[in-house]
């Protein structure tokens, strides 16, 4: 969250901030509280002195044998006011947090401003487009005539938007989280971590997914449990509420895990296909930095992502979200977006990959802290997190971009050692 004296502070600047994201926020309420908060801590701290100073005397008075029943029970009632008055600030802190849970943040000042992924910022792109002398298919229809996904079978277990994969296809896709997590771990310095599947709302809360976007969330009915959107929300917590020393940063963690999300604000897109999934397979990138540091890793961050891409020889082009576009937690963002020749007409660029600093926002909800080896002093950390990748996406645009005219998907050289040798998925007998 906003810390709130930077926010006075700097309220003309807030404002601009969110009007940029297209967030209307009223901070009038706010501000009133604050100052309410103020004059309730002014008035409980002279009544405590108050009391501090009569109860010195009623017990000098007792120890001289006075009568001191009237001060006590003057003191009585002081105590009692007193209880009122905290309960009053209880609420009012409480508003006043609940509000700052709920403002998003501050967009970078190299975030463009625009209203939505149209105006977004193209950075670069990798790769040359392949030219097909056939009729290409998208990935959809390339797996289920390979007979290596099933999405008719799959919604009969479970529901819409659920993939099932069979033979070479679920081999692909381990094949595939190995490999991303082979890279992150040996080539750029990751530790792999196993995170629990399900957190609870105090760990969302931590990385911003609620209160805001609980919609979104699978929850355990019964339970203060939610099943996780994205392995960032465990592994960003994993020191929340900690102290650790500035000789731990940057800590850099990758993950595999399932993720589920409801997809509640995207009815009736991407219904076909793996893009647009309640359940699907990522590995995640995760760093806590010091502050100075925040912006150059979030370049290696994005570099660490591309390299998957450019590893498996897929085109690709990287885009800086504008702030209508920008994430609720982020104060910059990289999207990459993977080319998929089946999308659409005659092509598209769909993003695989999120690359986003979100400075101390997280840290200061979730209570991330280090000690400076220098000073001593207590910071927040700044996070980062990224896709390094989206596992099904990747998977479908590999299908989409080594199809052959025959039906048959090449395997990425990469990924051959993966597959145990073989080099082309045929159909599944």
């Amino acid at each position: 969250m906003l810390d709130l004296k930077y926010i006075k502070g700097n309220l003309e600047l807030v404002k601009k901030s969110m009007e940029k994201r297209r967030a209307k926020i009223d901070f009038t309420l706010l501000l009133n509280n604050e100052d309410k908060r103020k004059t309730l801590l002014l008035e409980i701290e002279e009544l405590r002195h108050k009391r501090n100073i009569v109860s010195d005397d009623i017990a000098k008075m007792k120890k001289e044998g006075r009568k001191a029943s009237s001060f006590i029970e003057q003191m009585r009632q002081v105590s009692e006011t007193i209880k009122k008055l905290d309960k009053e600030l209880s609420i009012i802190e409480t508003d006043i947090n609940d509000f700052l849970i709920r403002l998003p943040n501050i967009p970078h000042k190299d975030v463009p401003v625009g209203k939505d992924d149209t105006e977004n910022r193209l950075e670069k792109t990798q790769g040359e487009p392949k030219k097909f002398d056939f009729t290409i298919k998208p990935h959809w229809d390339i797996g289920e005539d390979l007979g290596i996904l099933d999405f008719t079978r799959a919604a009969k277990l479970t529901g819409a938007r659920f993939p099932l994969y069979f033979g070479n296809g679920a081999r692909l896709e381990r094949a595939l989280i190995n490999f991303m997590l082979d890279t992150h771990i040996s080539q750029h310095g990751y530790i792999e971590t196993l995170p629990p599947f399900i957190v609870n709302k105090t760990t969302m809360t931590g990385t911003g997914q609620l209160p805001k976007f609980e919609e979104d969330l699978f929850k355990l009915e019964g339970w203060d449990y939610y099943l996780i959107p994205t392995s960032e929300v465990p592994m960003t917590n994993i020191y929340a509420n900690e102290i650790i020393d500035e000789a731990m940063l940057p800590c850099k963690f990758t993950a595999y895990t399932p993720c589920f999300r409801s997809e509640a604000g995207s009815y009736g897109r991407d219904t076909r296909g793996l893009i647009r999934q309640h359940q699907f397979n990522k590995v995640e990138m995760v760093k806590l930095t010091t502050p100075e540091t925040s912006f150059e890793e979030l370049e290696s961050l994005l570099s660490n992502a591309e390299k998957i891409l450019q590893l498996l020889e897929l085109p690709y082009h990287v885009v800086t979200l504008c702030t209508g576009d920008l994430g609720f937690s982020a104060t910059k963002t990289y999207d990459i977006e993977v080319w998929m020749p089946g999308q659409g007409k005659g092509g598209l660029y769909r993003e695989i990959s999120s690359c986003s600093n979100c400075l101390d926002f997280q840290a200061r909800r979730a209570g991330i802290r280090f000690r400076r080896k220098d000073t001593k002093k207590l910071d927040y950390v700044h996070t980062l997190n990224g896709s390094g990748l989206a596992v099904g996406r990747t998977f479908a645009a590999i299908l989409e971009n080594y199809q052959q005219a025959d039906g048959s998907v090449i395997i990425p050289d990469v990924l051959v050692s993966y597959m145990g040798g073989q080099k082309v998925i045929h159909h599944e007998a």
